[in-house]
């Protein structure tokens, strides 16, 4: 009776171990095991760019090009007249000297080339005070530029002759050619205005009978 007993309760706890081990295995196997929330990390933002110190920018590659241009430009300009050079100024109303020391004309003019360099010179001979003076071009280098002692004064020769310059065609300017031309058109007075033309005369009437 007692072995039956016993046997029964077993029995009874062998079915409650297996009842209850699937509820327990559903349980694990159904809910999640919890686990940390991730947590997202936010990188630095990059710090703004410095910007270059004004010495920096001073010696950018193009400041120093244009600098060295400048510097170039300035090493072609004259600061002081040297002494194989003569002012225009110093020409102009300057007397010119032959051969024997006379004064045979005095210049009026530089004609100077476009390309650079004096062509010739301007010398008016002739008359008196101005007056009856003809304008003769001396290419520049027949004359001869002598400088005086002690002094900011030239003097010019030629191998020119007062006879020679006298011989010489006259010069004249692109304005005197201009003036010369337009005097020499001649002026149309073919055509006259509408309001302008004198009326026909009326003819005249016949005289009455006796």
């Amino acid at each position: 009776m007692k072995e039956r007993l016993i046997s029964s309760v077993a029995a009874g706890a062998l079915l409650v171990g297996v009842a209850v081990a699937p509820m327990s295995f559903a349980q694990q196997t159904t809910t999640p095991p919890a686990t940390a929330p991730e947590t997202q990390t936010m990188e630095p933002a990059p710090a703004p760019a410095t910007p270059p110190a004004a010495d920096e920018q001073a010696q950018t590659p193009d400041t120093a090009d244009k600098t060295t241009d400048m510097a170039a430009d300035d090493a072609t300009y004259l600061t002081e007249q040297a002494e194989n050079q003569v002012s225009a100024n110093t020409y102009i109303g300057q007397s010119v000297y032959n051969a024997s020391d006379e004064s045979i004309g005095e210049i009026n003019d530089l004609i100077i080339e476009k390309e650079g360099g004096i062509a010739a010179a301007v010398v008016g001979v002739g008359g008196f005070l101005g007056i009856g003076e003809k304008n003769v071009a001396v290419p520049f280098d027949k004359i001869a530029v002598a400088d005086q002692p002690d002094s900011d004064d030239i003097k010019l020769t030629t191998t020119e002759t007062a006879d020679s310059l006298k011989a010489a065609p006259e010069f004249k300017t692109k304005s005197q050619l201009m003036a010369e031309r337009n005097a020499d058109q001649p002026v149309d007075t073919s055509t006259t205005s509408a309001t302008g033309t004198t009326p026909a005369p009326a003819p005249a009437e016949p005289a009455p009978q006796q």
